[in-house]
This record gives C-alpha cells, sequence and structure tokens, in this order.
C-alpha cells in the first residue's frame, strides 16, 4: 500500500478545487445570483456577496476543499483502487459533509428558502464530484520502494 503524496495532494487539491469553484461560481453567482442577492437582503446582509467577495470566499473555500476532497481521494484509494469511481465516492462523501448538511440545518432553520437550498445542494454534487475527478486525475501515489527491489535491497545493504 503507497503512502500518501501530499505535494500531490495539495496540487490535485487546488485544481480541482479550481475546477468547482468555478462552477459554484457559475451556478450560485451567475444562474441564481439574483435569487442569492434577495435571500442576504433579507437577512439583512445585502453587500455579502458582492462580486469580488464571492470569487474570494468561492475560491478560497474550494482550494481548501479540494484539497480535503483530494485528500480523502487518497486515502480511500487503496480500499476502492484508483479512478472515476473512488474519485466520485470522495466527493460524493465531502459533498455531503460540506453542503447536503450544512444546507438541510440552513433551510430548517428558515434561514435559506427551500428552492434555494435544494438548488445548490443539488448542483453542489455536480461541482464536488466534478472537482473530484479532475483533482483524482492529477494525483500519484508517492513511489514505493517495494516497487524498486534494487533500490530497497541497496538501501538496506548501507545500514
Amino acid at each position: 500500500m503507497g503512502k500518501i503524496n501530499y505535494g500531490r495532494v495539495i496540487l490535485a487539491g487546488i485544481i480541482g478545487g479550481i475546477v468547482a469553484g468555478t462552477l459554484d461560481w457559475f451556478f450560485n453567482g451567475v444562474l441564481l445570483g439574483q435569487r442569492w442577492a434577495d435571500t442576504m437582503k433579507a437577512l439583512n446582509h445585502p453587500t455579502a456577496f458582492s462580486g469580488p467577495a464571492f470569487l474570494l470566499y468561492n475560491y478560497l473555500s474550494f482550494i481548501v476543499g479540494g484539497i480535503l476532497l483530494i485528500w480523502v481521494y487518497a486515502a480511500i484509494r487503496p480500499r476502492f483502487g484508483a479512478g472515476v469511481r473512488t474519485a466520485v465516492y470522495a466527493g460524493l462523501v465531502v459533498w455531503a459533509l460540506a453542503i447536503l448538511l450544512p444546507n438541510t440545518g440552513f433551510m430548517v432553520a428558515g434561514i435559506f428558502g427551500r428552492r434555494l437550498a435544494l438548488y445548490t445542494t443539488l448542483f453542489g454534487i455536480v461541482e464536488t464530484v466534478v472537482g473530484a475527478i479532475i483533482g483524482a486525475a492529477l494525483y500519484k501515489e508517492a513511489e514505493s520502494t517495494a516497487a524498486y527491489p534494487a533500490a530497497a535491497q541497496a538501501r538496506q545493504t548501507v545500514r
């Protein structure tokens, strides 16, 4: 079983996070922008999602979220195997924890309307899974010495 390649987790996570963040910006910032503006006005936060603030929040959260997403992929990869199916699993886990549960709580508490919460939660599946697939395609395990028996034997001889 290979060790997690943290350099690749960060690189693939940033790229996967940027992809997911761009999809989120398009859906929530462009397609649902007016609904979000109305919701935030109703909550007495009329400038909470201004253009630059929305982009900054979106990309920061998705870069950090993308790194977490690829870390989950790397962690479950030895059990489920490398590939799209495992990336989808990782995406669904992160979606459930980072989007489904909070949005459900916001909807139940009456902070967001049902439709807005439903739309953003359902589209969250798309953005998280697509980000996971892109990031997983860039992730590679750390090289194991078992793959290179001569190098492992040379190291033991030196000791």
